[in-house]
């Protein structure tokens, strides 16, 4: 064999592998659609913001429960989970996670990081992946009131003490807090620059991560700070991208809810040359379209709504050829009752009519490529129904949030049936595609 047929062979043979390899490493995105494995990504997914917690071995850990929880929701065909990174500040607040991860800036629980990265490795074993969300703007896990706090603003107002008017007033100097920016810019390359101890992996290299998020539900909490929160919103995305140049980032915004109704925001913030994919939420009783007393009959209006908010929303991600996904969506169980086997025909309803939604778009080629319901409960047997209690098992309800409000618990059969149909339904266009 010549020395140039050779070259040329060993040469095609490395064209062939170094993009296979790359390729099937990583979740990715091409032409406005999710590929994973090198093949077309359509999911179902949930939240399971408590995840790193349950892997801790300190407090509020259970590993065995968290195991049980991955293998339930692999068996439904639920490989997708949206997982807080951690909370921020002092603890024995009774509206915030607990345990908290970052308790002073820079000063870190190690049980909880060890948690993370027990449940990434226990994720990556049953090839599921993780969306990872490092700030939160509402209270229940820190945040912004964190960040506040440190960069010299004094003590932060809390909703459920001083109401929500002055706590999103407070919120609103974040846009504009560089103090606090670069304290969360800390944290980030902290996170980011992590090696799994399980593992030996690298976080920027582990296939578990699909992607990072710059919050859950970021903010800016009022029409003046706009611009500035899409300067800092650029900033961090800026920031990941150069930590890590493997994994996807998304904001985690509701949509244009979370840009005081200014759909110019939210197409320019998801339109950031580092923002892979869209995020949009969905919540009827929060946004007043469902009354907690009427829950079944505003049922109809919920939709109509719901339909509008996405449709607009798909016509933005159709200019940015970005795919979208509808990471959190609920509604509360019948008669506003949260006990464990309560009624949930109005939750079925509206899980079914965004199932619809979603998988209609997504069969005939358009931009949805996933959701994640909020929130899986599981296993967990709330002992508080009004509020959870240090010692409580953790639900999909934060700690400001009556348990069993919108988490969808083990026994809640009629909710997963219609759960499964879906799952099976998208995971289909994995293959159809």
């Amino acid at each position: 064999m010549s020395m140039k047929l050779k070259l040329f062979l060993s040469l095609m043979m490395a064209a062939m592998m170094m993009p296979v390899a790359a390729q099937s490493k990583f979740v990715t995105v091409k032409d406005g659609h999710f590929l994973k494995d090198g093949k077309p990504y359509y999911y179902v997914g949930t939240n399971f913001w408590y995840g790193a917690i349950l892997g801790s071995e300190g407090q509020g850990g259970d590993r065995q429960r968290l195991c049980k929880e991955l293998d339930l929701m692999k068996q439904m065909g639920i490989d997708n989970l949206r997982v807080l990174v951690g909370s921020d500040g002092e603890r024995g607040v009774t509206t915030k996670v607990e345990p908290t991860l970052q308790v002073q800036p820079g000063v870190y629980n190690d049980t909880i990081l060890a948690g993370l990265d027990f449940l990434l490795q226990e994720m990556g074993k049953r090839k599921m992946v993780a969306v990872l969300y490092l700030n939160n703007s509402w209270e229940w896990s820190g945040g912004y009131g964190f960040y506040l706090e440190h960069a010299g603003a004094g003590k932060q107002p809390r909703p459920n003490e001083d109401g929500y008017p002055a706590f999103m007033n407070a919120m609103s100097k974040y846009a504009t807090c560089e103090k606090a920016h670069q304290l969360f810019y800390n944290y980030v390359r902290f996170i980011l620059s992590r090696t799994n101890r399980y593992t030996g992996l690298a976080y920027k290299d582990d296939p578990a991560i699909m992607s990072w998020q710059i919050g859950n539900e970021p903010r800016a909490f009022s029409k003046e700070a706009l611009p500035a929160f899409e300067k800092w919103l650029a900033e961090a995305s800026a920031l990941i991208r150069s930590l890590d140049p493997n994994h996807l980032i998304s904001i985690g915004s509701e949509g244009a809810w979370g840009c005081e109704n200014d759909w110019g925001c939210y197409e320019r913030i998801c339109g950031d040359q580092n923002i892979d994919y869209c995020n949009i939420h969905l919540w009827p009783y929060n946004w007043s379209w469902a009354r907690k007393d009427h829950l079944i009959e505003d049922l109809p209006k919920a939709k109509e709504n719901t339909k509008d908010y996405i449709d607009r929303h798909l016509e933005i991600c159709a200019r940015l050829k970005k795919p979208l996904v509808m990471e959190e969506f609920g509604y509360p169980r019948d008669d506003f009752q949260f006990a464990l086997g309560t009624p949930t025909r109005g939750r079925d309803g509206f899980y079914e009519y965004v199932f619809s939604l979603v998988g209609d778009n997504a069969a005939s080629g358009g931009y949805f490529a996933g959701c994640n319901f909020w929130g899986w409960g599981g296993l967990a047997k709330p002992r508080h129904p009004d509020q959870w209690q240090v010692g409580d098992d953790y639900t999909g309800d934060p700690a400001q949030e009556a348990q069993g409000l919108n988490s969808v618990f083990s026994g809640d059969k009629s909710t997963l049936r219609v759960i499964k149909r879906e799952v099976d339904r998208m995971n289909k266009l994995r293959i159809k595609n």
